[in-house]
């Protein structure tokens, strides 16, 4: 790691953030313990910034603190990313049938429009895999929940510990481009409860696909 001159506004989020970017980039290895000392040294930096931004990313389920031997980036367990999906499921098909009762044609234009781009990045997994987060992110903000939101936030976090390797599998962006196909179709068509119902079935088929 190299030095890098952070803000003093607000130091320990500065470090946080960059923690978790490295932890998502997987320079952070699940399981692997986190060295505090180099790391500090490292940023140029006392450690008891990083230990507030531990903290953080202790309270997202990022990190795990464990007594007398220090912070361990988070290893998610089976049932750990079955409970995660779950909620998603949950959280994000109430968003999905809202989104069918209220959205303004303006809004369900937006969706369409984020539906092609993501038609358009298949071949490109990276590409594909940012602009589908970008389409649920938009789905949450036009439900505008912001107590679902925050949810959805600390839930997706832990989700990006698993990498997105439910896109790795054979023919999964395939299925999920489908599945955005037919959640599109049933907002356009206001069907509340079938765009709730596929939402589901979407989250539920992402989880067979990352075990």
């Amino acid at each position: 790691m190299s030095a890098l001159s952070l803000a003093p506004r607000a130091l320990y989020e500065e470090v946080a953030e960059l923690m978790r970017q490295r932890i998502f980039a997987r320079e952070l290895e699940p399981g692997s313990w986190i060295d505090e000392l180099r790391i500090a040294e490292a940023l140029g930096i006392s450690r008891t910034p990083l230990r507030e931004a531990l903290k953080v990313l202790a309270a997202e389920g990022l990190v795990t603190m464990k007594v007398r031997r220090g912070a361990y980036v988070t290893e998610v367990s089976e049932k750990d990313l079955r409970d995660v999906y779950h909620l998603l499921a949950l959280l994000e098909s109430d968003a999905a049938r809202v989104v069918a009762q209220n959205a303004n044609p303006e809004q369900m234009a937006q969706i369409e429009a984020l539906h092609k781009d993501l038609e358009q990045a298949v071949g490109n997994r990276d590409r594909f895999f940012e602009i589908n987060e970008a389409f649920h992110m938009l789905l949450l903000e036009l439900a505008d929940n912001r107590w679902r939101d925050q949810m959805v936030a600390d839930l997706r976090k832990v989700m990006k510990l698993n990498r997105h390797s439910s896109l790795f599998k054979e023919g999964r962006i395939e299925q999920s481009l489908a599945e955005h196909r037919d959640i599109v179709q049933a907002l356009t068509q206001r069907q509340p409860e079938l765009a709730a119902e596929r939402m589901s079935a979407h989250f539920m088929n992402g989880l067979q696909a990352a075990q």
